[in-house]
């Protein structure tokens, strides 16, 4: 009663681990080894169906012999799996171990071996002693493709793989001596056991599968996150994701006898340039001009473009207005300095206007207008400075 028990629910696990893998294997731009695996999975069902069906009284009765031919493909495409899923193994010169080919001739030789045993009479025992070679050496070559590989999974996923897959090869090599000399009556609960190691290993597998499916998410969803709030081509924040970071900055603005300050920079001299050096050179003075206000703040405060030469930088944690003129000072003589590109230099410089929070306005849009106008004044009156926006500023 055990025998048909434990292979009408191995049948029944192992199909739904081939439909899991079979969902995996529809998911974009996934590991061809989950194909594999999905086979391999479809070959140990058929493998206990074959037990479960056929019959097994003879050493040599079609059950038996079957469950053999797919428990072989069934190596097989968990090694093809493997070798495309965690990289194939080397040897310390750098020579690949084992080839498709040589896998493919060692099964061939495999299958070969079964149909003697059954149709030419041969020994059970040397066939027994064959047949779990094949295993052995299948699932010591899978052990060792999961721990060489470079893959990044959980250090506790990667070596509980290892183990598993290497206590059924364990298994296996001591199935001849077991059932030969040592326990003969241990054949039911052996096979029960096997099968038990088998179907964790495979669940195992569909682990390290679920797990880099969510590690591609969340580099997928992070990668989505930056290009919707970051400027691809300087790396600072959009203005999309400055609305988002003035709450968190007016959080420290709120401090008593601390200030927020606005400051709106359009860049002198940028058209020229973009217009007569090219687009390209264009792209790498608006580069280097982030690198430069980068440089120029703390962590705390916030720098984003928002425009094609336009910044704007918002300081936090402002004791004194003549903070403010500093950082301004500060700001207008990194942008004064030459950019150098390819042997050619250029000039800049930048037209600054400023706003403070609370003085000026609660809402960023608020600020924004007035230090907008701060620095349309800094354009009129000859361009390269800075002004602190006063209520009177007004555009012709």
């Amino acid at each position: 009663m055990l025998y048909p028990t434990i292979h009408a629910v191995g049948s029944t696990v192992y199909f739904m681990l081939f439909l899991l893998f079979l969902c995996a294997r529809l998911v974009p731009r996934t590991n061809p080894g989950i194909t594999f695996w999905a086979g391999a999975a479809l070959a140990a069902c058929c493998a206990r169906l074959a037990m479960l069906l056929l019959p097994t009284e003879s050493d040599a009765s079609g059950g038996l012999l079957w469950y053999a031919v797919f428990i072989t493909l069934e190596k097989l495409l968990l090694l093809l799996g493997a070798f495309r899923f965690f990289g194939p193994v080397y040897l310390p010169g750098g020579r690949r171990m084992l080839t498709d080919r040589w896998l493919y001739a060692l099964v061939g030789l495999a299958l070969g071996w079964i149909f003697a045993y059954g149709q030419l009479g041969l020994p059970r025992v040397p066939y027994d002693i064959g047949l779990a070679a094949l295993n052995v050496v299948a699932l010591l070559l899978l052990a060792a493709a999961v721990y060489r590989s470079r893959i990044r999974l959980p250090h506790w996923l990667k070596s509980s793989i290892v183990v598993v897959v290497s206590l059924l090869a364990l298994h296996w090599s001591l199935i001849v001596p077991l059932y030969l000399w040592w326990l003969p009556d241990w054949r039911q609960q052996g096979f029960v056991f096997g099968t038990v190691q088998a179907m964790l290993q495979y669940l195992l597998i569909l682990s390290a599968v679920i797990v880099l499916f969510v590690r591609r998410l969340s580099e997928s969803e992070a990668k989505a996150l930056d290009m919707a709030y970051h400027d691809p081509l300087t790396g600072l924040s959009n203005k999309r994701y400055v609305d988002v970071l003035f709450g968190q900055a007016l959080q420290l603005a709120n401090r008593p006898h601390q200030a927020l300050a606005v400051f709106y920079i359009d860049l002198d001299n940028f058209k020229p340039i973009n217009d007569s050096a090219g687009h390209k050179t264009g792209d790498l003075v608006l580069q280097d001009v982030a690198k430069r206000l980068r440089a120029c703040l703390r962590s705390t405060d916030i720098c984003a473009r928002i425009g094609g030469d336009e910044f704007v930088v918002i300081a936090t944690q402002i004791e004194q207005e003549q903070h403010v003129l500093e950082i301004a000072e500060k700001l207008l003589k990194q942008l004064r300095q030459p950019v150098h590109i390819d042997q050619h230099s250029y000039e800049l410089g930048a037209s600054i206007g400023v706003s403070l929070h609370p003085r000026h306005g609660q809402e960023l849009a608020e600020l924004l207008e007035k230090a907008d106008s701060a620095m349309y004044q800094v354009k009129q009156h000859g361009r390269n400075g800075y002004r602190l926006y006063n209520g009177d500023e007004r555009r012709g």
